[in-house]
């Protein structure tokens, strides 16, 4: 039987349900709609019910989306071989870089007909300076993997795309590009900046310390003595299960709860957004393009992050917001100094910020490349 002749099952392959949620919702519910069968197949995190509650299918993947541990690793690269080799889909789309290597192998391995990587920043890993044994060994396996007929990977920023170009992970004739997850502008609308007596900055992530949160807090003490009690910092996020990362001792010592606040995990980020006026995000982590700078652009707000893989592809420097140089909490301060004093220029950028997210972010844009590329491998 021809593949135009039957629903074509496509398996979307994600760490953790909480972030399909967030950042690939949409596109699955799109291709659904369009008639694909999609099953998800990521961890739990207690959100399962509503996955299913969209009329998707959901597979829990046992992953540890951080561990090292290669017991745990080789656990999973077992159950997808397992999984593809029963179920048989059509496409497989894995997202994220551990997803890539065990998910890009076991496909190979079990021959599925066709296969999208979406690489959506390669994380702490490769942020590091000097390429290590480890990063060999995992775009050894990545090249192994793409190195066939029908492999399709979906890159975020020119950086990676470059990386693996260069370094012959991928073929040339397969790649596509979408500036970041996309967000639904229609959701997401533009907000004048609210007219309030205390000035909000929010920084929206998990407290890792690459994310720059300690050089935020850094900043934010610097300017502690000018603006204490006309500034509030937010920091939404919540704590990683990375041994490495920042611990919840470190967050109540520095945050006060008044001039500097940590909420933990939210579910209201577009509330919080509405009711800041800076976003700031120092992040040094190898970002794909950072979603919470997407959504602040969207709502209308001036971002002040790092000229850095990724957040460098949410600001033009001095339209939208401002660049500076990571791990500088100096420059920090001055720049955000600029926009505490000055509302007409926050309104500026914050109006650019919507002109760009019009531009570049919109989520319609990001649905109908992954349609086209589903298409593109189902017709071989």
């Amino acid at each position: 039987m021809r593949f135009s002749e039957r629903t074509h099952k496509i398996f979307m392959v994600v760490n953790e349900d909480r972030f399909f949620l967030s950042h690939r919702k949409d596109i699955a519910l799109y291709a659904q709609k369009r008639g694909y069968e999609i099953t998800l197949v990521a961890k739990n995190t207690g959100r399962r019910n509503e996955v299913e509650a969209l009329g998707l299918k959901m597979i829990e993947l046992p992953i540890n989306p951080t561990g090292e541990n290669i017991k745990e690793e080789l656990k999973t690269f077992r159950f997808l071989m397992r999984l593809y080799r029963k179920e048989r889909p059509d496409i497989v789309h894995h997202v994220g870089l551990k997803n890539i290597l065990w998910g890009g192998l076991a496909a190979r391995l079990t021959s599925v007909h066709g296969v999208v990587n979406a690489v959506s920043g390669l994380g702490i890993l490769f942020s590091q300076e000097k390429q290590s044994v480890m990063q060999k060994a995992i775009l050894s396996v990545i090249r192994f993997s793409c190195h066939r007929k029908n492999v399709a990977t979906i890159f975020q920023n020119e950086e990676d795309r470059t990386l693996f170009i260069e370094k012959n992970i991928i073929r040339k004739g397969n790649v596509y590009y979408t500036r970041g997850s996309g967000v639904d502008l229609k959701e997401y609308t533009y907000m004048p900046e609210p007219k309030t007596p205390v000035l909000q900055i929010i920084f929206t992530a998990r407290m890792v310390a690459e994310k720059g949160v300690k050089v935020l807090i850094e900043a934010a003490e610097k300017l502690k003595d000018r603006y204490n009690g006309k500034v509030r910092f937010l920091l939404c996020g919540g704590l990683s299960s990375n041994p490495l990362a920042i611990q919840e001792s470190y967050l109540k010592e520095h945050c006060d709860g008044k001039y500097i606040c940590w909420l933990g995990h939210r579910s209201d980020i577009k509330k919080l957004l509405e009711q800041s006026h800076i976003m700031c995000f120092p992040s040094y982590y190898r970002e794909g393009v950072p979603k919470s700078l997407i959504e602040a652009a969207a709502i209308g707000r001036p971002i002040v992050t790092t000229d850095s893989i990724g957040c460098k592809d949410t600001v033009i420097d001095g339209y939208n917001g401002f660049l500076v140089p990571v791990k500088d909490s100096d420059a920090l301060v001055e720049k955000l100094t600029l926009l505490i004093e000055d509302g007409t220029l926050r309104q500026m950028m914050g109006i650019n910020s919507r002109e760009m997210a019009e531009k570049y972010f919109s989520i319609d844009t990001v649905i109908a490349e992954h349609m086209k590329v589903y298409e593109n491998l189902l017709k071989d």
